[in-house]
């Protein structure tokens, strides 16, 4: 079996992910494309990184490219990450833009992978983080990073989950692409096709996201992704049919009320994201905002760009009595 390594470690950080609402022992960190405070995000370095920094999961977005390969990259266009327009000039669409779904995967791997820059802009966007000519770095197949992780469990004896997420699923299928079926075709060949598996796969798309539960009929652990207006509890009703929990950006969870109501559907909370560098208003720390999330707003997971900060604060964290 491909997963043989990393099945023996599985029911630990399972477990530890479906604890409901309050009565959970403390919540997961997922690393948000890795480590990307010191890391460029979606590197396999950075996700080494992040493994080695204590993270429960470690987080994929899933793209597809022209010839029908899965790659780990957040962007539909490669432009602000990488020497794209460099390395293939007059590629570009009419918007400028070079996209993922117009390079070949062999294409993809001549591309030098970089930290985060400003959109359009040789800035980049967060300055105090990986400098942008100190190392090359290149883009990852899904498949391969799944082995990566596989092999970083079996060697630390640690099992990290990993938190794919279907990117953009309707463009995709603008382009001819079914990106969930071809995604969960390479989950169930590592094997992550059960309830207990340590895989949980998100979505913005509610619609996809149903689909993926009714018609593809898959077992993993589903968060629907929100943005914009707090949900509601009719809106909390809806996707707890399909859905074992939410993700909500930080402006939806801080003061809304939006985790009880969650918990009281029956539904987990996993925010988004908290950076060290780009706090919220109100807050001053890292640590203080992680203190308000877990102690305050009582949330089962953070997504972040710092995991070792959040897992130093956790192994400090002791739930008080409910």
């Amino acid at each position: 079996m491909a997963n043989q390594h990393s099945s023996s470690h599985k029911s630990a950080v399972v477990r530890r992910s479906v604890g409901q609402g309050a009565n959970r022992i403390r919540p997961l960190v997922i690393a948000h494309r890795g480590a990307p405070a010191y890391l460029p995000e979606h590197t396999l370095a950075g996700k080494a990184m992040a493994h080695a920094m204590g993270a429960d999961y470690l987080e994929q977005d899933v793209i597809a490219t022209r010839d029908g390969e899965l790659i780990v990259f957040h962007d539909l266009h490669l432009d602000d990450l990488t020497d794209v327009a460099h390395r293939f000039p007059g590629r570009a669409r009419a918007d400028g833009l070079h996209y993922c779904i117009d390079f070949d995967l062999a294409e993809i791997r001549q591309l030098a992978l970089t930290e985060r820059r400003r959109a359009g802009q040789e800035q980049l966007r967060y300055p105090g983080r990986f400098p942008a000519d100190a190392g090359r770095f290149s883009i990852p197949t899904f498949a391969e990073e799944i082995r990566f992780i596989h092999g970083l469990n079996h060697s630390t004896g640690r099992c990290a989950g990993i938190y794919p997420e279907i990117k953009s699923p309707a463009w995709h299928h603008e382009h001819g692409v079914d990106l969930a079926v071809q995604m969960l075709a390479v989950l169930n060949r590592y094997g992550y096709n059960g309830a207990d598996d340590p895989a949980i796969v998100q979505c913005f798309d509610h619609e996809e996201l149903k689909r993926v539960r009714n018609r593809l009929c898959c077992q993993l652990t589903l968060i629907q992704l929100t943005e914009g207006e707090v949900p509601t509890a009719s809106d909390l009703q809806t996707i707890r049919a399909y859905a074992g929990g939410i993700g909500p950006s930080l402006r939806q969870v801080l003061g809304t009320g939006l985790v009880a109501a969650a918990h009281q559907a029956n539904l987990q909370v996993h925010p988004y994201t908290l950076r060290a560098d780009a706090l919220p208003p109100g807050f001053s720390t890292f640590e203080k905002l992680m203190e308000v999330l877990c102690r305050e707003e009582r949330v089962d997971a953070v997504f972040t760009d710092f995991p070792d900060r959040a897992v130093q604060y956790l192994n400090q964290y002791v739930e008080e009595p409910s």
